[in-house]
Order: structure tokens, then C-alpha cells, then sequence
């Protein structure tokens, strides 16, 4: 399990209000989104990816479709490596949800399609990353989220 501040990153955030309704810009979409808890556990995320891993925005996707089991899913983020190869793939849940065997699960079967280096799931509060291991079929948790110049 990793401990990260991700709140450090809040400053980083467009968040406001319009019509009653609190939004969040999201940097990688351009777009404004409706402020939900997860939302904002993305966004603090990628302020991280960015910010302290050294990622660039143009190497992080959010929220794409995926077809599994003939059924369109989204992934949360996924970071690509130098070649433009799966890299980190990260699922994010609300900090009142409990990252479970569930939550691992969904994010393996995302990265079952993908097959990213890295598979990371979080809610803000506690976050696990894993290093795959295909050949060997297994994986090994890590204890920091790699950074830019790894991938």
C-alpha cells in the first residue's frame, strides 16, 4: 500500500461553481466535468502523474472505451511509455469506496485487453500499484508509482 498527499495538488485544480453545480476542468480532456468525488480523485491523480512522476499530458489518456466481453468499458487513466505503449493503468474510485478484491479485479480485467506495464488502483486515500508479469503470470506490488524516466 502507498501513502500519497495527493490533496498537495488541489491548488492545481479548476474547480467552480455555475448554476448551482460545483464542475472540475479536466486538463487532458479539455473539458468541464460535473465535480463528483471520483472525478476529483482523477484529477488530483493526474496533477500527481504530472506533477511528481514527470509525466506528460500528452502521454496520459482518460476515460476511453474499451470492448470486453462485447461490452464497452472505460478505463480512468492510462499512461502510455515513450513508444506509445500501455504503461500505468489506473483505476479510481471515490475515497468512501473501499479498494477491495473487486476494485482489483475490474482494473485486471481492463489491463487484461491492455496489458500495461503497471496496473494502479486508488481512492485518494490508499493506492496500490502492481508491476505485471505476463510470462510468469503474476505480479508483484510495488512500493512507489514509476516515474517518466522508467518508461
Amino acid at each position: 500500500m502507498l501513502t500519497v498527499d495527493y490533496l498537495q495538488y488541489k491548488d492545481q485544480l479548476q474547480v467552480y461553481e455555475k448554476s448551482g453545480k460545483y464542475y472540475i476542468f479536466d486538463v487532458v480532456r479539455k473539458k468541464e466535468l460535473v465535480l463528483t468525488s471520483e472525478e476529483l480523485v482523477r484529477q488530483l491523480f493526474i496533477q500527481y502523474l504530472m506533477k511528481d512522476r514527470g509525466f506528460s499530458i500528452h502521454k496520459i489518456a482518460v476515460e476511453k472505451a474499451l470492448l470486453i466481453n462485447e461490452r464497452i468499458k472505460r478505463f480512468d487513466i492510462l499512461v502510455y511509455n515513450f513508444d506509445f505503449q500501455p504503461f500505468i493503468l489506473i483505476e479510481c474510485k471515490a475515497p468512501n469506496i473501499n479498494l477491495s478484491t473487486a476494485t482489483f479485479e475490474q482494473a485486471a480485467w481492463y489491463n487484461f485487453q491492455l496489458k500495461a506495464d503497471y496496473l494502479v488502483i486508488t481512492n485518494g486515500k490508499i493506492t496500490y500499484c502492481c508491476k505485471m508479469d505476463y510470462k510468469e503470470k503474476k505480479y508483484d506490488f510495488c512500493n512507489s508509482i514509476p516515474i517518466a524516466s522508467n518508461s
